[in-house]
């Protein structure tokens, strides 16, 4: 038992089953005389739900996890080229890669027994878009382990290719041409330099403040993201938390249901043999009544037959003696 083969197989369970899961394997790896192991495995996140459907896509359909990582790095390569066309072209493909992808990562978590709605295939296809702009991303989510939907916020603005279409193309220079820029550009640069030195001693005192007063507003957006990203962890511990409690209050009431279900089929076998037996009690009790009936019918006939002053011979068993007699 080694972590990565666990942890393959931890995040290829749904999310309701992980944490009982995970929790059999870390037992079964202190038992094995290994607590570092154990302690790893224990460790292991439960993936949200929006994360084990993602994962869910990697694990099934691996030819279109290939052609999604080379989309990524085509359209990555055609940005750091500024290549109008080819992001104009693969902005495209992008669009309809990631509807069709997020559609099969819901019909694959039907599948598996656990549908989900609109706003996890929403999750699902943001972390497909991070995945395409970020290298790093892709990397994550690869590996079919995910514990939270990925971000795209710092994904390929959607305004690229528009203004690259918009830019005009520049005529090609002749090489006289583009000595005479150059020149132009060095004194345009150069009258530049000596403008902004001016302009920077006459506006020093305000360029300060300015640069005070942005310090500032840096510093409080510091504090506000740290502030902010305090609560996002303290409010992710505490889904987490819950999501833990519910899955094992989900697996106790699916022992709770077998139980039930032991019992109820226990009752109605119970009823089933009261039954039986009750109606074969009825049947001897038949029995009885006409073996009684039909003793005493032969015993009459017997008597019948002796006629008066004759007597019959005793039945085995009988003395001929009337009770208590001597």
């Amino acid at each position: 038992m080694d972590l990565d083969a666990v942890a393959d197989e931890l995040y290829g369970l749904r999310p309701e089953d992980f944490v009982a899961a995970r929790d059999r394997r870390a037992l079964d790896a202190r038992k094995a005389g290994d607590p570092a192991l154990a302690k790893q495995i224990g460790a292991l996140r439960r993936p949200s739900l929006g994360a084990w459907v993602s994962n869910l896509l990697v694990r099934r359909q691996r030819e279109e996890v290939e052609s999604l990582l080379t989309l990524g790095e085509e359209l990555r390569r055609a940005h750091r080229e500024l290549d109008g066309p080819q992001l104009r072209k693969l902005a495209r493909r992008q669009s309809e890669v990631i509807g069709a992808l997020g559609r099969q990562a819901r019909r694959l978590a039907a599948q598996a027994g656990r549908p989900v709605g609109e706003s996890v295939q929403r999750e699902v296809e943001e972390t497909l878009h991070a995945v395409l702009a970020d290298p790093e991303a892709a990397g994550e989510w690869a590996a079919g382990r995910l514990v939270k939907p990925l971000s795209s916020a710092f994904g390929f603005p959607e305004t690229d290719a528009g203004v690259l279409e918009r830019r005009p193309a520049a005529p090609p220079a002749t090489g006289a041409k583009r000595r005479a820029e150059k020149e132009e550009e060095g004194a345009r640069g150069t009258a530049g330099r000596k403008r902004g030195k001016a302009e920077e001693r006459e506006d020093e005192p305000a360029h300060r403040r300015r640069l005070d007063e942005a310090r500032r507003a840096a510093r409080d957006a510091e504090r506000n993201l740290r502030g902010c990203e305090a609560e996002a962890r303290a409010a992710e511990r505490k889904a987490e938390q819950a999501g833990d409690r519910v899955a094992v209050a989900e697996q106790r009431v699916r022992e709770l249901r077998a139980e039930l279900r032991d019992a109820e089929e226990e009752q109605r076998q119970a009823r089933t043999d009261e039954q039986a037996a009750r109606d074969r009690a009825r049947q001897t009790d038949r029995a009885v009544r006409q073996a009684r009936r039909h003793a005493e019918t032969t015993a009459a006939e017997a008597e019948r037959l002796a006629g008066p002053g004759r007597t019959t011979r005793p039945l085995a068993g009988h003395t001929g003696r009337p009770p208590g007699g001597r």
